[in-house]
């Protein structure tokens, strides 16, 4: 079973507001490729039931991966982002800090180590790491 993709856009697409991180389109390319049915949103640009993702991302990416991501599905979520999650099904979750709260969560279900802590500052090339080593 392929696991469920969620993805976070700030310090993991994007490395400030008009600004692609390295790599991130040859990783949206990838994740899309592979995972074109369960990838999600799972960042504060798509909160309690507003989606702007594609406005944000509008400044960094070119019209072509930009409709690529219309196939990403929303996220609804409160407090934590962990409210989003599915944690019956495996999942792999990119994003760039992860809350105190959010780690129990994980640690309680067991699923710590799907988290994919992105920190762009000390690994600028992390995404292309993970299309070329990670995940399949």
């Amino acid at each position: 079973m392929k696991p469920n993709i969620y993805l976070d856009i700030d310090g993991v697409l994007l490395i400030n507001e008009k600004t692609a991180a390295p790599f991130a389109d040859e990783f949206l390319r990838f994740i899309l490729d592979h995972f074109p049915d369960s990838t999600y949103w799972l960042t504060t640009h798509c909160w309690q039931g507003v989606n702007r993702t594609r406005e944000v991302l509008k400044p960094a990416f070119d019209i072509e991966i930009l409709n690529m991501l219309s196939v990403i599905k929303p996220t609804d979520w409160g407090d934590a982002k962990t409210d989003a999650i599915d944690f019956s099904k495996p999942f792999l979750w990119f994003d760039d800090d992860l809350y105190p709260e959010e780690k129990t969560v994980l640690e309680t279900h067991n699923a710590l180590d799907s988290h994919v802590l992105i920190d762009l500052s000390q690994n600028p090339n992390q995404l292309k790491g993970i299309i070329t080593t990670s995940i399949h």
